[in-house]
């Protein structure tokens, strides 16, 4: 263990001093695609120029596949994976800080994570032949074996239900609530982990859960680094293996889930809160990521309030009014279509003033759409921090299980400035009135004063 140590941390200090090499040409590097006998289906970029790789295995297990009574379960799930794992062959089991340790001697990274649509594993690791044997080896019990302890699920899930308790005090977090549950109703997108929620979440649904979510045929695996093809194609192997042995490969059709609606009428919820700051959101449904309007929408919104000072919404709410500090509109495309919410903060005096006039300008702008000047500033600033987006390994990695994860062309990212480059104020201003009914927004405030 000591020499594996040494290699560890001796490959660290070169790809360290590396790290801030400029990989300017990653944009053109080819994506490699295909699908394993399992079905599980790979995304590779060879990115030589350090010794080091970063794998992310995405499955359809997100939180959108939680029961509502049992909101919270994907993530459950997830943290409980770093919690210790069984033995395999002449490897012991292994607590959670037997697990952490033996990360930290190989000087690599294992985590999992469960978001809105999908449950994702992400593996960084040296090449070192002898480390990352082992971090592949130990990545796929920790996939596939998990000991699911009950006594810490116990303590955890207690510290879990605190945090939300004393969460649920912050006026940010009621208004968030507030707005999630009249935006998204009683859809997945819309379920709310609580106390309740998860008393009701116990070891046997987390295992039921891993078992019938949690397989080889369906896992979508990126991988980026200093690996061939075929040593990524071995490497997704060995760390499927061990999945498709314990919870097989079944891959049946998943049940559909409930679609976000439309919102048939405006509705506008003011919340009592005593604090120093009252806060405003202003949104609706809005796109899903597999939208032909994305692009659009995504240069709309930098002009309308996602484009920091610059933006339209900062201009007039707070450069020309003082009504706010910062003021910023968003949307968040998933597998459906996530919320677009314009959010600030204000004076609870000023509150009612600072929601007018944001109702004010998201209305002029979806009618009349931007202006040149504005768009050819949103495309300058988007194209000019393109670079930005894939400047290191993990970001790229990203961007690779973007185009993974959406059925995006191989060549999404060599052709991205392109098309960002190609949109007109038509374009834009048609995008974002497909995306935004001014008339049907949920509103909320909390903490206004009359």
């Amino acid at each position: 263990m000591k020499t594996t140590k040494k290699i560890a941390a001796g490959a660290l200090l070169v790809s360290a001093g590396m790290g801030f090499l400029t990989q300017s040409a990653w944009a053109l590097l080819p994506i490699e695609h295909w699908t394993q006998p399992s079905g599980a289906q790979v995304w590779l970029v060879q990115s030589p120029g350090i010794p080091m790789v970063d794998v992310q295995l995405d499955f359809d297990a997100g939180s959108r596949r939680d029961p509502e009574s049992q909101a919270g379960l994907a993530a459950a799930v997830a943290m409980m994976s770093a919690k210790g794992v069984k033995a395999a062959g002449d490897a012991p089991a292994l607590d959670e800080n037997g697990l952490g340790q033996a990360w930290a001697d190989l000087g690599a990274s294992f985590g999992a994570s469960a978001g809105r649509d999908s449950f994702s594993y992400g593996l960084r690791s040296l090449t070192q032949p002898e480390l990352l044997q082992k971090a592949v080896a130990l990545a796929a019990r920790q996939v596939a074996a998990p000991s699911w302890p009950d006594a810490v699920w116990q303590r955890d899930r207690e510290r879990w239900a605190a945090s939300i308790k004393e969460a649920d005090t912050r006026p940010g977090t009621v208004a968030s609530k507030a707005f999630r549950k009249d935006v998204f109703g009683d859809v997945p997108y819309g379920y709310q982990t609580t106390g309740e929620s998860l008393a009701r979440i116990d070891i046997s649904a987390m295992q039921d859960f891993h078992r019938k979510l949690i397989a080889a045929c369906r896992a979508k695996i990126s991988v980026v680094g200093a690996v061939s093809r075929q040593q990524a194609d071995t490497l997704v192997k060995q760390l499927l293996g061990p999945l498709q042995a314990a919870n097989g490969n079944d891959c049946a059709p998943l049940p559909e889930v409930a679609k976000v609606r439309d919102l048939s009428a405006p509705k506008t919820e003011n919340i009592p809160f005593e604090s120093a700051q009252a806060q405003v959101l202003i949104g609706q449904p809005g796109i899903a990521r597999n939208s032909p309007d994305f692009l659009a929408v995504m240069v709309g919104n930098h002009i309308l309030g996602g484009g920091g000072f610059s933006s339209r919404l900062m201009e007039e709410v707070r450069e020309k009014r003082g009504l706010t500090y910062g003021v910023s509109s968003d949307f968040s495309p998933g597998l459906d279509r996530g919320a677009f919410v314009i959010g600030l903060q204000t004076r609870p005096d000023q509150a009612a003033e600072a929601l007018k006039v944001s109702q004010e300008v998201l209305r002029k702008f979806i009618a009349e759409g931007p202006t040149d000047k504005e768009l050819k500033a949103a495309k300058d600033n988007l194209i000019g921090g393109f670079a930005l987006r894939i400047d290191s390994n993990r970001k790229l990695l990203g961007n690779v299980a973007n185009i993974a994860w959406n059925g995006l062309p191989l060549d999404y990212l060599e052709h991205w400035t392109e098309r960002v480059q190609a949109l007109s104020t038509k374009d834009v201003k048609a995008a974002m009135q497909r995306m935004v009914q001014p008339e049907r927004m949920v509103t909320v405030t909390l903490g206004a004063k009359p």
